[in-house]
């Protein structure tokens, strides 16, 4: 049975889609960087503002943060030269209290990946959801900013150039208004080509590309990242949906391709990966259900058909809602705009909300309009700024009293006090008493998130005399309630879920560029921060929980010894790499007492961190640590950690 939803008409001819005359250098803003303003609202929401008149400048100057984010310099007078590390970390105080937003977070960017924006901006063209000019130029000058030197791009900024970095963000300078003839898409094209063209790409650029490739399937057990993206592909792909052609279809369909379009045998490309691209292969057991399936297409059943995409439909509108169309990050909400837009059209209160919410994913920095992996890093951030206030002594300054008590309401406000709208009909994990990455209005619980959010709150409420106490106990035990019942069986904690399913199900990962992902796996810095938090939790109320809270602790460390490596580092999933897992580890074992002097495991963890330490003093690691799980550290520059 084919599907032949009826097209939606557009007007992509409009001045919103039209072609841009872009400076054939990127070294110098395309707008004026003197009338963009952030506005944070709403518990932390993140908007950036192009004025247009000298009136509306005038009324809204810039601040400190909008200059330092832009590139502009703070204008912040100097500091003197530190001569203890006490001071020095007073002086970097100092000036970071000056990007503090008014609310009591801090806002910043949360970019890296190169498979973001495109999605933004092809999602958005298929649903006529235009930018404004100034968005458009930037986000141009951001992805010419983060070329590689063969003309393309790669899975993230720092990443050799791919078919699916290449063709995706290709794709995206077209539709923003870069003309085919400018030395920037030439030289993109010349790249993509000499990788083989698009037909290479992976799943996720196939499904942008072409929306060809699933079928609906119930996926509550896989990883939560991996089900809500691949739930509206499905949906799409069940309804069969496609945009009608228009010239810039036609002409993407000639560049993104070095061979014919029209003489492609699209079949044959399901499994077609380049090389380059090419992280997690497809299994065999992978690719005979894809044959099976692809068979199953030519005489699928529609009432089974119309009943699948009728639930995919229904779980998609419980993301939206559970989440005030935030959505879980930009990959996911751009689709489930998709396929909104399928069904309500530009007139539906659905396209409206998803446009409202589009906004606080992008983010406007010296290089341009990038988009974030999520809403933001708003909790994240704002838990640690807090707990090294508190545990470096700068929390008692007089001057930073005020900061810390507007994170304090911001804390206060951050954490969710309910569970999901759809709670059980969305297969979500509980989210009562926990902190997310980003926002309450987010609406994730991230294991790791909860535990450094309630630590922060802890700090702030009970290690300072001049705070008061709005997070209540019972608040704080229904964020204990949440950590307790994130714990796996074998001690450990993953991210925003329990371990559903086995590994086995990697079986089945479509995805080629990405391995680990199709369910939840336990993680060292997700394990380590419930271990801090609880264990300082029990020391202020040891009369709520106790023996749940020493038995989670007690498995938690067990987990923890059992995931170091022979080296004497942990793998870290959620920074780079060793180092990031490193600190979390060695200082949750600290708290519960296990030293270089008590025990062997944080004697080897020691040991391994003193050597890799840089002859300037510092650390310095490679992201390429992660691919090859096994320490590859930096030889040309040590971070401040």
């Amino acid at each position: 049975m084919s599907y032949t939803p009826t097209p939606i008409p557009v007007a992509r001819e409009s001045p919103a889609w039209s072609p841009l005359e872009v400076p054939h250098s990127s070294n110098e803003p395309f707008t004026d960087y003197t009338k963009w303003r952030l506005k944070v609202s709403d518990g932390g929401r993140h908007i950036w503002h192009y004025l247009k008149t000298d009136e509306e400048v005038a009324a809204w100057p810039q601040n400190t943060v909008d200059k330092y984010w832009l590139g502009l310099g703070a204008g912040l007078p100097a500091l003197p030269k530190a001569k203890t590390p006490y001071e020095a970390a007073l002086n970097g105080y100092k000036f970071y209290q000056n990007l503090q937003s008014e609310d009591g977070h801090w806002a910043g960017e949360y970019g890296g990946p190169m498979f973001l924006l495109p999605g933004v901006v092809i999602g958005s063209y298929i649903a006529n959801m235009a930018f404004t000019l100034e968005e458009r130029l930037e986000m141009i000058r951001y992805l010419m900013n983060h070329t590689n030197e063969d003309g393309g791009w790669g899975l993230h900024i720092e990443g050799p150039s791919t078919v699916f970095g290449t063709g995706l963000n290709y794709a995206s300078i077209r539709l923003l208004g870069m003309k085919a003839d400018h030395p920037v898409a030439v030289k993109a094209r010349a790249c993509l080509h000499k990788l083989g063209g698009t037909t290479g790409i992976p799943a996720w650029g196939k499904f942008w590309f072409s929306l060809l490739d699933w079928l609906p399937i119930h996926p509550h057990r896989w990883w939560i990242h991996v089900r809500q993206v691949f739930l509206p592909m499905s949906y799409l792909y069940g309804i069969r949906f496609t945009i009608p052609e228009n010239d810039m279809v036609l002409a993407l369909r000639e560049e993104l391709y070095p061979q014919d379009y029209y003489q492609i045998h699209w079949p044959s490309q399901r499994n077609n990966i380049a090389s380059i691209d090419l992280y997690s292969p497809h299994t065999k057991l992978f690719d005979f259900i894809s044959d099976i399936l692809s068979m199953y297409e030519n005489c699928s059943l529609p009432p089974l058909r119309k009943r699948a995409v009728d639930c995919a439909y229904q779980l998609i509108i419980y993301e939206d809602e559970n989440t005030s169309y935030q959505d879980l990050a930009p990959v996911n909400k751009m689709f489930n705009l998709v396929a909104r837009y399928s069904q309500d059209g530009i007139e539906g209160d659905s396209w409206r909300l998803h446009e409202v919410k589009r906004r606080d994913f992008m983010w406007m920095g010296a290089e341009g309009m990038m988009v974030c992996g999520t809403n933001g890093s708003q909790l994240w951030d704002t838990g640690f700024i807090v707990q090294a206030l508190v545990e470096t002594g700068l929390a008692n300054e007089e001057q930073f009293k005020e900061g810390l008590l507007k994170s304090l309401e911001w804390l206060d406000g951050a954490q969710m006090q309910d569970n999901p709208k759809h709670y059980e009909k969305a297969y979500r994990h509980r989210t009562k008493g926990a902190f997310g990455f980003s926002t309450k209005e987010q609406g994730y619980t991230v294991s790791d998130c909860t535990g450094e959010g309630l630590k922060a709150v802890m700090y702030l409420q009970h290690h300072l005399d001049f705070t008061p106490k709005p997070v209540s106990e019972r608040r704080m035990q229904d964020a204990v309630d949440t950590m307790l019942s994130l714990q796996n069986s074998d001690g450990g904690f993953a991210s925003y879920e329990l371990i559903r399913a086995g590994s086995w199900s990697e079986w089945l990962n479509p995805a080629e560029v990405f391995g680990n992902i199709m369910v939840e796996y336990n993680y060292p810095e997700c394990s380590t921060s419930a271990i801090t938090s609880l264990a300082i939790f029990r020391k202020l109320y040891p009369h709520y929980r106790s023996k749940d809270i020493d038995r989670c602790i007690r498995h938690a460390v067990d987990y923890l010894h059992k995931a170091q490596t022979p080296e004497g580092g942990w793998i870290g999933n959620w920074g780079i790499c060793f180092t990031y897992a490193a600190m979390f580890a060695t200082e949750s074992l600290a708290l519960l007492g296990e030293t270089y002097e008590t025990s062997p495991y944080s004697r080897r963890a020691c040991e391994f961190l003193v050597g890799k330490q840089r002859a300037d003093g510092g650390w310095g690691e490679s992201y390429q640590a992660c691919y090859s799980r096994y320490p590859v550290f930096s030889v040309t520059v040590a971070n401040v950690v």
